[in-house]
């Protein structure tokens, strides 16, 4: 957090630098893996009712015999950090923007990248510059006002579907615990 009174900010440590990449790797990886793996969950319910039609001797599992438990962690662990410290560069960013207009050419994948990618940078993409600063909103109606939080700049459909004049920002409105208020 920095203080009126700091001439600098601060830079982070080796900690922090690891894991605003493990973070980013995560935004990166989530939308892509989990719709991987949905595609290939649906794969597997068709290899269901295929692979007893198929001969042993074609399985895969019977050529490598061996299972390390715990290792696949460590694996991606280091592959997480490493693919968002590349898409935080600028190859990253221009490689993950190909793919992404890739993607959204294919059209049943496209819908389930979309969903998980936005569920992604909602849940993972929290800046250190959230809630810093104050707002007033109108808020539960005109004319009462309630103080909120500035979270982010709007984005995604929010940012596309809203019939405003000007920018838009997630405000973060603190509530009691109160069904009218979905708290």
């Amino acid at each position: 957090m920095n203080t009126p009174f700091d001439d600098k900010p601060r830079r982070p440590g080796l900690l922090a630098s690891l894991r605003a990449s493990f973070l980013t790797g995560l935004v990166v990886i989530a939308p892509i893996g989990l719709t991987i793996w949905l595609i290939w969950t649906m794969f597997g319910w068709v290899d269901g009712f295929v692979l007893p039609l198929i001969p042993d001797q074609f399985n895969p599992e019977a050529y490598i015999g061996i299972n390390l438990r715990g290792l696949g962690v460590i694996f991606f662990l280091v592959f997480t950090i490493l693919v968002g410290w590349v898409a935080k560069g600028l190859i990253g960013r221009s490689l993950i923007r190909f793919a992404e207009t890739l993607v959204e050419r294919t059209p049943v994948v496209r819908t389930i990248y979309s969903g998980i990618k936005q569920i992604a940078e909602t849940v993972f993409a929290q800046s250190e510059r959230s809630f810093e600063k104050a707002c007033l909103v109108q808020y539960p109606r005109k004319g009462i006002w309630a103080i909120g939080f500035i979270s982010t700049q709007a984005k995604g459909e929010v940012l596309d579907r809203a019939e405003t004049m000007g920018g838009l920002m997630s405000v973060f409105v603190p509530t009691t615990p109160n069904p009218t208020s979905g708290s």
